[in-house]
């Protein structure tokens, strides 16, 4: 296990680049296994989940091929069933959350799968129900097993249908997308998830033959191919990383450049910052974040404190408010956080507490924050990181406190940002990592 120790105080000067977005690269490495051609993806983060699936994909029988740093070569030309039997392949997907994009295309392969539940941050429940509606009207019969934890799909082919997905569900809405997409006939998608990550997918698979309308809307309208072609594919930079970033100037006192931010692609992620009175300036397709000795939470017109909640896209991602509730600690004024989606994210907030934080935990899924105003710095703790994102909201909070903490259970935050030591390191962070 490693853990970082990290000195807080030190303010923060420079350029930090995001890294390609994590969602967006789990769904389109699922993707590729549609096509027997050569896919080319670039900008691929080198996170402990997307090595993992890259892992898994190998031992499937797809053929990678790493070009340049973060630029892989793919050809799933001939996949071995029998890596279904493997223990050593069950285990690898009960860890990654992520598995669940592979039922589709290894489906429209196999046309029977056997996968193991999946695993992924502990958050609160995550329900499938979304998914597995989905899949069956497009032809899969499904059976689960509690004994064994594991799903068993099957089908005889996909078919195209009318489907009103019960929520906007990400992950549901990508992988009936895949399945839609070598589906006999025409399928509809009502209420479908249209992140640009999501936009990022269809726009791929269309590069490779498919027939989707509706991009970027919540009604996608899909005709159905025999094959896909090869493509090339360049991912978005992370949304949620940017965001974690704007957080860290504001929390530290510090300047930071976010180059190449994808300006259009961030959606409300600004407007959380700006509503907590942060200036965040664009640069063409950068983000300036000023130094700013105090910034004033805005309220609402009969002068009560604002609520920031998390919605479907393009509002907050339920991924920032984590990072929201700790940037509030030092701003002027009090807003409610609601995390509307997982009722076991916000606990972390104990740990903020006992560094000095004025918080109080309202319920499972909401956290009123009572802003210090600088008015005192939090004070360094040991702490354990219980997710990826409340590990990178306590990495902030420890940047921003007096004295050094120690932060263990990094591998979590490994899953999801790349080398954070080094990277905030060449801005001033005062951060080292323990093995």
């Amino acid at each position: 296990m490693a853990s970082f120790l990290v000195e807080g105080g030190a303010p923060l000067k420079g350029e930090i680049y995001p890294q390609g977005a994590k969602n967006e690269a789990l769904q389109v490495l699922a993707a590729l296994l549609l096509s027997e051609k050569e896919v080319r993806i670039s900008n691929l983060p080198l996170i402990r989940d997307v090595l993992l699936m890259i892992d898994i994909l190998r031992e499937l029988g797809v053929e990678v091929h790493r070009e340049e740093e973060r630029v892989y070569l793919f050809s799933a030309k001939h996949l071995n069933p029998e890596v279904l039997l493997r223990s050593s392949f069950q285990e690898k997907v009960g860890f990654l959350r992520g598995s669940i994009l592979m039922i589709a295309p290894l489906l429209f392969r196999w046309n029977k799968l056997i996968l193991s539940a999946p695993g992924g941050d502990n958050v609160g429940k995550r329900r499938m129900d979304t998914l597995m509606s989905g899949l069956k009207a497009l032809g899969v019969k499904i059976e689960y097993s509690f004994q064994k934890n594991e799903y068993t799909f099957s089908t005889k082919g996909f078919v195209g249908s009318d489907i009103l997905l019960e929520e906007a569900s990400v992950t549901g809405t990508a992988n009936l997308i895949m399945a839609a997409v070598m589906a006999k006939g025409d399928t509809t998608i009502y209420h479908a998830a249209c992140e640009p990550y999501i936009q990022q997918l269809c726009r791929m698979l269309v590069r490779m033959g498919a027939k989707i309308e509706g991009i970027g809307t919540n009604y996608l309208r899909i005709q159905g191919v025999s094959s896909l072609a090869g493509t090339e594919h360049v991912l978005l930079a992370d949304v949620i990383e940017v965001g974690s970033f704007i957080g860290l100037a504001a929390l530290t006192q510090s300047e930071i450049t976010i180059p190449q931010a994808g300006i259009k692609d961030l959606g409300a992620t600004p407007t959380i910052f700006r509503k907590m009175g942060i200036t965040v300036h664009h640069r063409g397709e950068d983000l300036h974040v000023p130094v700013q000795d105090n910034y004033v939470i805005k309220k609402c017109l009969d002068d009560s404190f604002i609520t920031l909640s998390d919605s479907i896209w393009p509002g907050i991602s339920p991924d920032l408010i984590s990072i929201g509730i700790v940037t509030a600690i030092q701003a002027q004024g009090c807003v409610l956080f609601h995390q509307r989606m997982f009722e076991s994210r916000l606990f972390f907030v104990d740990v903020l507490i006992q560094m000095g934080a004025h918080i109080t935990l309202c319920d499972p899924h909401r956290v009123l924050v009572i802003g210090l105003n600088r008015q005192k710095r939090m004070r360094a703790v040991r702490m354990s990181s219980p997710d990826i994102r409340a590990g990178v909201a306590l990495l902030l909070a420890a940047l921003s406190a007096e004295g050094t903490s120690k932060i263990d259970n990094v591998e979590q935050i490994d899953r999801g940002y790349e080398d954070l030591c080094q990277r905030l390191g060449k801005i001033g962070a005062r951060i080292r990592r323990i093995d």
